[in-house]
């Protein structure tokens, strides 16, 4: 599964891994500079990833289905299973971005408490 990941995900792969590489930079930023102004970067970042892997994934299953009739094939039911495990390739990835990202944050959070003064 992994050799192939990216290249089965398809085209939705690139806005994903590009969005994403943008979700955990402004993560990082947030870790070395806890501040809300980034906090709010990391959030909208992380909605455009997981919309840009949903989509990505939708697009792939419609693609799918609407060349499934045209395909001569003798079990039409496992060439839409694999095509859909492919298409979902794009969902992990925005996801694992995600995950990553929730985990820096987590950090930041960490250390923007840890950096005020006690009340």
């Amino acid at each position: 599964m992994w050799a192939t990941f990216f290249r089965d995900g398809g085209w939705g792969m690139y806005p994903t891994s590009i969005i994403g590489f943008l979700l955990i930079a402004s993560a990082v930023l947030l870790v070395l500079r806890p501040e809300r102004r980034f906090a709010v970067l990391v959030i909208v970042l992380g909605l455009a990833t997981l919309g840009s892997g949903v989509l990505g994934t939708t697009v792939g299953i419609v693609n799918t289905l609407h060349y499934l009739t045209r395909t001569p094939v003798a079990e039409p039911f496992k060439l839409f299973a694999l095509a859909c495990a492919e298409a979902l390739n794009v969902t992990v990835l925005a996801l694992m971005l995600c995950v990553l990202t929730s985990l820096l944050a987590s950090v930041a959070a960490l250390r923007a408490v840890r950096a005020r003064p006690a009340a």
